[in-house]
């Protein structure tokens, strides 16, 4: 059965903004790759970490629950050329029944809120290696302007937390919200030894790309909303170009990766 992700699955792929470099060269610091290692991508969505990994490593095991996800990012990773990963359809609760090998590293991009935290860090002790260790990707990304929160109101309903402040100051406290939970469930694991290194960097987005990230969520999907996709889109682009004629919007976004090994002996 598939996922709210389903139809939100080709926008998701090409309007989400990828991770920074910067990301890629902390993991292969930290983890020591050297193309011989295996990696699990739990929760991949359409590869945006497991695309720009493979290079890095000798295999990575994408796993989402959602299969068009996982198309997406199938098509995508031949276009690359990348024949390192195997696209898994599996949720994390069901890290055992994956039957995989053994594990050097695990990342979770932007999901760990998602799952049973707890769980998954034990079931992760099962399968990675002793010098293995997890990565969870958390960004914090600052509001679109009013505009955009105006028209989802309209046709989606004010959206959860409404009534505690801001678009802006709701999306901090969320993502800051995510990431002490991370820190937390993590320290209190088998991998206690964590830290947290952040980046920050501002994004430039057209109104059809501001426009093709709310399709891109699950919370405004074209399949939730239906007939009225095209009305929506319509509306959001007057809106958009009423509040800046220039087309073009930027916003602050700061990724953070917190990485979890277990404590050195």
């Amino acid at each position: 059965m598939s996922t709210p992700y389903a139809s939100a699955a080709p926008y998701y792929a090409r309007h989400r903004p990828p991770y920074p470099a910067e990301l890629y060269a902390l993991l292969a610091d930290r983890f020591a790759l050297d193309g011989s290692q295996t990696v699990l991508d739990l929760g991949a969505g359409p590869g945006t970490i497991s695309l720009p990994l493979a290079p890095l490593v000798e295999q990575v095991y994408a796993v989402d629950p959602e299969p068009a996800m996982l198309a997406e990012g199938c098509a995508r990773a031949d276009e690359q050329g990348l024949g390192n990963i195997s696209w898994l359809r599996g949720d994390a609760a069901g890290i055992g029944r994956l039957c995989l090998p053994r594990i050097d590293l695990c990342v979770i991009g932007d999901a760990f809120h998602r799952m049973d935290r707890a769980r998954v860090a034990a079931d992760l002790d099962a399968v990675l290696a002793p010098r293995g260790g997890i990565a969870v990707v958390t960004s914090l990304l600052a509001a679109w302007p009013a505009v955009v929160d105006e028209v989802r109101a309209r046709f989606l309903g004010p959206g959860p937390g409404a009534a505690q402040g801001t678009p802006a100051r709701r999306a901090e406290a969320s993502a800051a919200d995510r990431l002490r939970d991370a820190e937390d469930q993590l320290a209190k694991s088998a991998f206690s030894r964590v830290g947290t290194t952040t980046w920050e960097r501002s994004t430039r987005c057209t109104v059809d790309q501001v426009i093709g990230l709310q399709f891109s969520r699950a919370s405004s999907s074209p399949a939730l909303l239906g007939e009225r996709k095209d009305a929506f889109a319509s509306e959001l682009r007057t809106a958009l170009l009423d509040h800046d004629p220039g087309g073009t919007y930027t916003r602050t976004v700061t990724v953070a990766v917190t990485v979890a090994t277990r404590p050195r002996r």
